[in-house]
């Protein structure tokens, strides 16, 4: 049972490892094409917010997000294979911050073309941050091994 969970740990978390590892090898001075494409997608999710709920979003410089995202998805995921919760936070922190942006199937009509992907993608995301969740749930419900207390034999005469 303990190998299957850690092979089930280390197939899941190789998603958030191996994109984390793509867009590391193309970061280079500027973000990579991550952060090109990242740009206009975060203007308007932060364009949405403050129409919406009335709050600014700083502006923020997009190597900046692009390198935290790497880190959460690097660090989170090694974490995770070792079993650890806070692995599984910081993915699960990961996914809060960039499904919304990433996959805004809402700006489109439910007949167009990218509505259809994005949204599949959105869903697919979703389906891992209840993965997480129930990650969570379930290391913090398995009670921890407490040792044995030894009871001294009596004595018989």
């Amino acid at each position: 049972m303990a190998f299957s969970s850690f092979l089930g740990r280390v197939l899941f978390a190789s998603v958030f490892i191996l994109s984390a590892y793509q867009e590391f090898n193309a970061y280079g001075v500027d973000g990579g094409p991550t952060a090109k494409a990242l740009r206009p997608k975060f203007d308007a999710f932060a364009h949405q917010v403050h129409s919406k709920a009335g709050f600014q979003l700083p502006d923020i410089d997009m190597k900046i997000l692009v390198a935290g995202a790497i880190a959460l998805k690097g660090l989170g995921g090694i974490l995770f294979i070792l079993g650890s919760s806070f692995g599984a936070f910081l993915l699960l922190l990961h996914q809060m911050i960039a499904t919304p942006i990433l996959y805004d199937f809402y700006y489109y009509d439910s007949e167009d073309k990218e509505f259809i992907q994005l949204f599949i993608k959105f869903t697919q995301n979703m389906a891992l941050f209840g993965a997480l969740l129930f990650f969570i749930g379930m290391k913090n419900s398995i009670p921890r091994r407490q040792p044995k207390k030894k009871v001294p034999k009596t004595k018989t005469y």
